[in-house]
């Protein structure tokens, strides 16, 4: 379904935003200030989309779910069919179905339950940290890639050997090539083996329950709405397995190999951290603010809603640009520049979402993103970065660096 009979409100030919295309993968944040400023509401004729790049809207759009809805999928390619999502994942459910799955799931996740993992991600982190280079490594290659999968496949109870190839089918069924939007044949074949490969685990489950996440979600009594109580049917567990694997490796791998970067940048910087550790929580609360490795989310409107004088139409694909909100200059003090000292309470951190599909693993992401940062400030206090070698990722909805080689200086 087109939509092309909208007239945006504010015309310039030369605002084009494709998140599809080489030079945005090149460069996210170059485009945002001018949707910002000239089209707060963005009409792409070439996509059919819309999009939404102020912080107040993007915020407001994350939190209203019965306009925005997440029942048709999380990208572009799904929520453009108009079809509900058919697999039954937490985030590509509305309410009521949700408040019961979050609420599930939520139990997972208390900061009691989070603070019970440090042991085992700080060893998991000093691992592979280990195994890198003593002169030269790449941040990301060698390092970051491997310990977030680690950690959250364990969590699962993926078994060791199966770890890092739940990694490479999530890069696999998120990789894009400039101008591609629906997912590969190699990503759908990718996407269908780690399923079964967690439909097979529960399986095993079932007959030898042990102490992870799988187990848990099957041992799980669901109350439904009508006040009776069910448990989660294998594909919804093998649904949320496949989702939690995935989001929970690519946010930090791509959130350590940005903060290498931006800390090259910004070496007085680095250099407070190194004088006071305390500083690591705001640094990372920064780094999601400034460089979130989450770009946007896409939601369907279940209504027509005119904002800025631009009508969007039931029925049409929007992204909430979380990544531009989060350097909205009418949120945040000199947006574009980094400072770990800036007042967060300024305006909501979008790096992580809002509103009921904010991230499930949040808490989780972020102590393993601060153990990490920890152990290269205490491996490498004088770093430089070998620019030349450095790469980005061609993803849907994510954004980062595929390559980030550092020289460690004595």
């Amino acid at each position: 379904m087109a939509f092309r009979r909208q007239v945006v409100a504010v015309v310039d030919d030369e605002i084009v935003f494709d998140p599809f295309s080489a030079e945005f993968y090149d460069d996210p944040h170059a485009i945002y200030p001018r949707l910002r400023a000239h089209a707060p509401v963005y009409y792409s004729t070439e996509h059919d989309f819309y999009a939404l790049s102020r912080h107040a809207d993007v915020a407001a759009g994350l939190k209203d779910f019965a306009t925005y809805s997440s029942a048709y999928g999380v990208d572009l390619a799904m929520v453009r069919t108009g079809q509900k999502a058919p697999a039954k994942m937490i985030i590509s459910i509305d309410p009521p179905e949700h408040r019961v799955m979050r609420s599930l799931v939520n139990k997972v996740f208390t900061p009691r339950a989070i603070g019970a993992l440090r042991g085992m991600v700080a060893d998991t982190v000093e691992q592979f940290l280990t195994a890198v280079g003593d002169d030269e490594f790449d941040v990301v290659h060698d390092f970051s890639v491997y310990f977030p999968v680690d950690v959250i496949s364990r969590m699962l109870g993926v078994p060791p050997d199966m770890r890092q190839q739940v990694r490479l089918w999530i890069d696999e069924s998120l990789h894009r090539e400039p101008g591609q939007i629906e997912m590969s044949e190699p990503g759908m074949q990718a996407m269908t083996e780690m399923w079964l490969m967690y439909y097979q685990l529960i399986q095993e489950r079932r007959n030898q329950p042990r102490d992870d996440m799988i187990s848990a979600l099957i041992a799980a009594e669901v109350p439904r709405e009508d006040g009776s109580t069910e448990r989660l049917r294998d594909s919804e567990i093998a649904g949320f397995a496949t989702l939690l694997g995935g989001a929970g490796a690519e946010t930090v791998t791509k959130l350590v190999g940005g903060a290498v970067v931006t800390f090259a940048r910004h070496p007085e910087q680095w250099q407070q951290l190194l004088d006071d550790r305390t500083m690591i929580p705001a640094a990372i609360e920064e780094l999601l603010r400034y460089d979130a490795p989450v770009q946007y989310n896409v939601r369907r409107s279940n209504r027509e809603v005119t904002l800025h004088g631009v009508t969007i139409p039931a029925g049409a694909p929007v992204f909430l640009l979380g990544a531009s909100a989060n350097r909205d200059p009418d949120a945040w003090t000199a947006p574009d520049v980094f400072d770990i000292n800036r007042d967060r309470a300024e305006a909501q951190n979008l790096g992580f979402g809002y509103g009921i599909h904010s991230c499930l693993g949040a808490a989780l992401a972020r102590m393993e993103s601060a153990i990490a940062l920890e152990k290269l400030l205490e491996m490498m206090p004088r770093y430089e970065v070998r620019w030349d070698g450095c790469r980005r990722v061609s993803m849907q909805n994510v954004a980062g660096w595929s390559h980030v080689p550092v020289r460690i200086a004595r």
